[in-house]
């Protein structure tokens, strides 16, 4: 008998488990995916738009092409999900049945949940590169800065991609100190953790980086509003941190359909999620990427590892068997430091990033900075359209985290943080 299989989102985790999905089922098993628009961003490559290293007219795709054969892609807005009754409420209240539901719609910016980020100096002296306007916008801003005051300002986790904060502090050092003016520019890293990251190994190695690199890092700032006109951050126990020009993260939180959704979603929009990708709210409902609750890393390597766990267990389902496989958060991650070089983390739930090579003993260097991790990182691009986005293997990396090459006992000399956001 065929089932129909929904996927909500057809951004990274919607569309490579559209794509596994549609290799591991039969041809009558019907998959369609649904989003607002036909667009498909490269979401790594907004890091690179305000210094000049990427167009953003080559970061957009078309989502419908990037799906396989026998994969329906319908181009519109869901209202909410009924899950008394398995069905998706499309706007304008076209229902959509499904057998099984995958709940694939990511994280969204809420730069107005923030005093003051979207009023007067938005778009002029405060600038965001978490979305394509607005890094196109940020690469004219810092073209024309003559010196001052920079902060990058992280307002809290989660996030996608948390370590990018920190990669525009590096680019930034260097795009300035090409451009001859770095002499005149305070770069200021602001962020609301009590560190300058979550893993204390990492920590340690990025804390060394911005110390030498001469980057200011406040932390434990919790801000509360954005004064463009005064040229202030002002944090809820009333600290300031002035800045002449503004990079800020704005707070993340989940598709509004979420929580308009009864019995979907926590209070930020996010839903509840076993280790299994089961949402703990109805067995035929699954959750991949950024849309999870899970503690993992919003990234796309944790979408992609996660592909394997999913489509394994949905099968496991659809077969009447109890899912089985479990994530273990495997998140790898390329750290863009300035310089053409990078460095390489790769960690789970049980081990923090530590000192090695991955994915064995030989390969690339882990918590190390070299020119080859940053090859790495820009030959991502073309693994994320070709190999990850299809839904295929990567060679010798699997969703479990491989421990072989790795130096574990090296973590339990770095003391682990006592605060910061979940």
């Amino acid at each position: 008998m065929a089932r129909r299989i929904v996927v909500i989102g057809g951004g990274t985790a919607g569309t490579l488990a559209a794509n596994r999905l549609r290799r591991a089922l039969g041809p009558d098993d019907e998959i369609i995916v649904i989003d607002a628009d036909d667009r498909h961003l490269y979401q790594p490559g907004l890091l690179f738009v305000p210094f000049g290293l990427a167009s953003p007219a080559r970061l957009v795709r078309s989502r419908a092409a990037q799906l396989r054969a026998g994969v329906e892609f319908r181009q519109a807005t869901v209202d909410q999900v009924d899950l008394d009754a398995d069905k998706v409420v499309l706007a304008g209240g076209t229902p959509v049945p499904y057998d099984v539901l995958l709940v694939a719609s990511g994280a969204r910016l809420l730069p107005e949940e923030t005093d003051g980020l979207t009023g007067p100096g938005w778009g002029e002296t405060v600038h965001t590169f978490y979305s394509l306007s607005g890094a196109a916008t940020l690469a004219g801003a810092l073209a024309g800065f003559e010196g001052g005051r920079l902060v990058v300002d992280l307002v809290d986790l989660p996030v996608k991609c948390p370590v990018a904060p920190l990669e525009f502090c590096f680019l930034a050092d260097w795009y300035l100190r090409r451009r001859g003016v770095r002499d005149r520019v305070q770069l200021t890293y602001v962020t609301s953790l009590d560190a300058a990251f979550t893993k204390a190994t990492c920590n340690r190695e990025l804390s060394g980086l911005l110390a030498r690199k001469g980057i200011e890092v406040v932390t434990e700032f919790a801000t509360g509003e954005v004064d463009a006109k005064a040229g202030r951050l002002v944090s809820y126990d009333d600290r300031e941190v002035g800045f002449d020009l503004a990079v800020v993260v704005p707070v993340h939180g989940g598709a509004g359909y979420v929580s308009r959704s009864a019995g979907l979603g926590d209070p930020l929009g996010f839903v509840p999620t076993e280790t299994t990708l089961q949402a703990k709210t109805k067995p035929n409902v699954f959750v991949i990427g950024d849309a999870t609750d899970l503690r993992a890393s919003k990234a796309g390597s944790v979408a992609h590892f996660e592909g394997e766990i999913l489509v394994h267990n949905i099968y496991r389902y659809l077969a009447g068997e109890e899912p089985n496989a479990r994530f273990d958060g495997h998140t790898n991650c390329f750290i863009e430091t300035g310089f053409d070089k990078a460095l390489l983390i790769d960690f789970n739930d049980d081990l923090d990033p530590v000192p090695g090579h991955f994915p064995t003993r030989v390969g690339l260097p882990l918590l190390k900075e070299s020119r080859l991790n940053h090859l790495g990182k820009l030959a991502f691009e073309q693994l994320y359209w070709h190999v990850i986005l299809p839904g295929r293997d990567i060679p010798f990396v699997g969703a479990e985290m491989p421990r072989s090459g790795k130096r574990q006992e090296s973590a339990e000399l770095i003391p682990q943080p006592t605060g910061g956001a979940r």
